[in-house]
């Protein structure tokens, strides 16, 4: 059975997600200009004449310093996520007369199912290139149920922590720091409406997988959304993903016969046959001409697309793959629907 204490770090822990990174480091120089309450025309250092303002040094400092002001800020969230669960727990096994160890297992253990073999054959798939030499499924399978049933209680973790803070109307008012929104081009594919009050532009790698988990997530933005959101593809398929690139440029090939959505849903669900064949055969299963399509990919044509895209998300500040910015607002990795909601529900209102 989990633990109170190790149910409370999971639920603060969701905020933490990963992705496919390609480098480490700042990418731009862009700063914050001083905490809340500083004044960034403040005179910190003189030498032979010269004066140095706070807001010189912080733009000296750069992306360093907005990373420290973000930990700080994910700190103080985490924490008080961790309280806020904590209370709302011990306050749901008070009414059930229940201890709160107890109360959690009714919640949580007792919904955990056993992971499927498809899951288990997946896992095995995706990660057999950092395994030991030699492994096989059935040597690595305890370790991946045990993976598959820890990610799959920290789902319900997460679900249970949302019910209780709507049920007790919880809103956390601190303020996330963000950097300057960044200018991103809406070129390439597009759901949604023209115009639409938001624009997100995407930046993917169809053989990550966490693009692929953040996949469900757009696709729940898009839903939850419908009409007042407008979603835009772009490419960066990284380096260390042997099948990436050509798989970007088999999307921008269905782009071209007006069917890039099918086969990016189609790549997206069969990661692990991305190779110049499987995506010939994805291509004709969802309806693409398969003579036009062969040639497109052969060709190698698209190639400078997909670079062109690249290109303008390393400018943009991308790194890891998914990135996204909404109305120019970066998210990096493949962060839940809480975190798409604050920032499209902010410019909504900002937009009225």
């Amino acid at each position: 059975m989990i633990s109170l204490r190790r149910l409370s770090l999971a639920a603060v822990c969701l905020s933490f997600v990963l992705a496919c990174a390609c480098t480490k480091g700042a990418t731009s120089s862009t700063a914050t200009s001083g905490a809340a309450g500083e004044n960034p025309e403040l005179i910190v250092a003189k030498w032979n004449g010269k004066t140095v303002t706070l807001k010189e040094v912080d733009e000296k400092a750069g992306d360093q310093l907005f990373e420290l002001e973000k930990k700080k800020y994910q700190l103080r969230a985490q924490t008080i996520d961790q309280m806020m669960f904590e209370e709302l727990v011990k306050a749901e096994a008070t009414k059930g007369g229940l201890t709160e160890e107890a109360w959690i297992k009714s919640q949580v253990d007792s919904k955990v199912k056993e992971p499927a073999e498809e899951e288990i054959q997946k896992v095995f798939a995706e990660n057999q290139s950092k395994m030991p030499p030699g492994a096989t499924i059935e040597m690595m399978r305890p370790k991946i149920v045990e993976f598959l049933t820890q990610d799959q209680k920290g789902e319900l973790v997460r679900t249970l922590f949302t019910e209780l803070k709507t049920k007790a109307g919880a809103d956390m008012t601190l303020v996330e720091p963000r950097k300057p929104k960044v200018v991103v081009e809406a070129k390439g594919p597009a759901r949604g409406p023209d115009g639409a009050k938001v624009t997100i532009v995407e930046f993917s790698d169809f053989q990550c997988p966490f693009c692929s988990k953040a996949h469900d997530t757009v696709e729940e933005v898009m839903s939850a959304y419908a009409g007042k959101v407008k979603l835009v593809f772009r490419h960066f398929p990284l380096e260390f993903h042997p099948n990436a690139q050509k798989a970007a440029e088999a999307g921008a090939c269905a782009a071209e016969q007006g069917k890039f959505w099918e086969l990016h849903d189609a790549m997206f669900k069969n990661q692990q046959q991305l190779g110049v064949d499987n995506l010939k055969t994805h291509a004709t299963s969802v309806g693409l001409d398969a003579t036009k399509f062969n040639e497109c990919l052969d060709s190698g044509r698209m190639a400078a697309l997909v670079k062109s895209d690249q290109e303008a998300g390393k400018k943009a500040g991308v790194n890891g793959t998914p990135a996204f910015f909404i109305n120019g607002n970066m998210l990096s990795g493949a962060m839940p629907m809480e975190e798409f909601k604050k920032v499209i529900d902010a410019e909504l209102k900002a937009a009225n």
